[in-house]
């Protein structure tokens, strides 16, 4: 028979690798087609696998708790209906890979032909070039590498082994013997195999271990909030963040809101919330600045034609999920409505799709939603922006009239504008914070709904 590489499904533009939950085929279960395989789970949404053909499972290549690359095999099958066929290599995935990536691979490959060897000289384990290099900026021995134990696939160390190793044994929970052991020479090739790697001017100095007393509790991260923490610490490494600010004048859209909702749930079956209204303003002004809708690849900024904003959901576990209105600036008040809705309510229900939390060009969270006047959120990778809306309060404020300045009481919100300062400047930033509050100043209180 026939084989067929089963390979681990691109989840979103910004995700490189997805953790397999559970296998729900064994080897040796047939299998139909589109029948689910897996259940594997990123930082985003849990998913399930299925195999675009029938056959056999041969071979797994990966067991449950494994963190698998996009676009790595996992599985092997034997398809059906073949039998005499000639066997014949399966054709890899079709790919688009930038020529940054390309270059990256290509010199992680050649250090992999050239260091590898010599760094695994007398040991009967394989280290990858990211483990070595992960263990030189380190200072771990391979002795120290030797004591290990690896997650990985036949026992190999991965790089959250290594990176909880560090940890430990900056928390001093490894043995001195591991730590203090004759350091081997870990090939200077591997740290060529980085593109720009920074070199710390200075040892850092071990962090020190938090204290517990006796009564504390101590509670592990589930697995959502530990890729959530990566995820974080990667974009604030990523992205110098600058915060702007804008207090809007939302009185119009609070009366407007008021004198519709209720005719607005008879006629359409939905509840009207202040978040679809906060996407048509924002959807607008990204027309006006399309600066505030790329991304950032190298030293090229790609321009993003499409306008997919995504929504900040709090889940009922309190982790954070972000759906994508698709297109939002080519649908009216009612699609948006209805999208925000359906999407909110999966997504507490943990029945999104993959296709529904990747291709986000800019992303929408509401912090007034807990009671906070404003917030400086983190941008979401590969994104440049995000903004924050704060609670809506009732306060005085002047208004300029034709006869004269008056104190009347309004309906105020803070606004505020994370972004990415190497390509986006205070400029844009500001003005475009400017502009969607400016769309919800002005918004028509005798407008339909």
């Amino acid at each position: 028979m026939a084989e067929f590489q089963l390979v681990m499904p691109k989840m979103g533009e910004s995700i490189a690798e997805a953790t397999i939950i559970k296998w729900l085929k064994n080897e040796g279960d047939a299998i139909a087609a589109d029948e689910t395989v897996l259940e594997i789970a990123t930082d985003k949404v849990d998913s399930e696998v299925p195999s675009p053909k029938a056959g056999i499972l041969k071979k797994k290549l990966y067991n449950d708790g494994d963190v698998v690359a996009v676009n790595m095999p996992i599985a092997i099958l034997e398809l059906e209906g073949t039998a005499g066929a000639t066997p014949s290599a399966p054709a890899a995935p079709v790919v688009e890979t930038p020529k940054v990536v390309t270059q990256i691979e290509a010199t992680v490959q050649h250090a992999v032909n050239t260091a590898a060897p010599a760094a695994n000289a007398g040991s009967n384990k394989f280290y990858s070039p990211l483990v070595l290099n992960i263990a030189r900026e380190e200072n771990v021995s391979m002795a120290e590498l030797e004591t290990i134990s690896g997650s990985g696939n036949e026992g190999r160390v991965t790089k959250r082994d290594i990176l909880n190793y560090v940890s430990n044994r900056a928390n001093g929970t490894v043995s001195a013997s591991a730590v203090t052991s004759t350091p081997a020479a870990i090939p200077a090739q591997i740290v060529e195999a980085k593109v720009e790697a920074p070199k710390p001017t200075a040892p850092a100095a071990p962090k020190a271990a938090p204290s517990v007393s006796g009564g504390d509790e101590i509670i592990e991260m589930d697995r959502m909030r530990k890729l959530i923490a990566d995820h974080m610490v990667m974009s604030k490494h990523t992205s110098p963040h600058v915060t702007s600010f804008v207090e809007a004048d939302v009185t119009n859209m609070v009366l407007w809101r008021e004198k519709n909702k209720k005719a607005f749930e008879k006629r359409e079956g939905e509840k009207i919330t202040f978040t679809p209204l906060f996407i048509e303003c924002v959807a607008r002004a990204i027309k006006d600045y399309p600066m505030i809708n790329c991304s950032v690849d190298g030293t090229n900024i790609i321009k993003k034609k499409a306008i997919n904003i995504g929504m900040a959901a709090a889940l009922p576990s309190g982790n954070l999920i972000v759906p994508v209105i698709k297109n939002a600036d080519t649908m009216n008040l009612i699609g948006i409505t209805k999208q925000v809705n359906d999407l909110a309510n999966r997504a507490r229900a943990n029945q999104l799709k993959p296709d529904e939390i990747q291709g986000g060009t800019f992303t929408l969270t509401n912090v007034g939603g807990f009671g906070n006047v404003m917030g400086t959120p983190i941008i979401n990778q590969p994104q440049v922006a995000i903004m924050a809306t704060g609670v809506v309060k009732k306060k005085p404020a002047v208004i300029e009239t034709e006869y004269g300045d008056v104190i009347a009481i309004r309906h105020m919100m803070f606004l505020s504008l994370s972004y990415d300062h190497r390509v986006v400047d205070g400029s844009l930033g500001g003005s475009f914070l400017r502009r969607v509050a400016d769309y919800m100043e002005q918004w028509d209180v005798n407008r339909e709904s």
